[in-house]
């Protein structure tokens, strides 16, 4: 009677690593999923700068003709021209 079976088996450790194995691998698929959920989700910039699309603006070239410029070719840098300096810079 003193041959009793030991109650842990020898390859415990074994087993515990692959359970933990699983787990952590659960652990990092459900988090690599909920990331990707997140990034799906995202909504869409939305611009501040307003829509120049056919807009055009009329300007007046060196040469004193009038013509129509697309808004979206114009920079950012807008000044008003004195009277005294549009006189000097047109060419006659």
């Amino acid at each position: 009677m003193n041959n009793q079976e030991e109650t842990v088996p020898a390859n415990s450790n074994y087993r515990r690593n692959l359970v933990y194995s699983f787990g952590v691998l659960t652990l990092v698929t459900a988090i690599a999923s909920a990331k990707s959920l997140f990034i799906f989700n995202r909504k869409a910039v939305v611009s501040c700068k307003p829509e120049s699309s056919n807009r055009t603006m009329k300007m007046l070239t060196q040469d004193g003709r009038l013509v129509e410029v697309d808004e979206s070719m114009l920079g950012a840098a807008r000044k008003k021209v004195t009277d005294n300096e549009l006189r000097d810079w047109i060419k006659k």
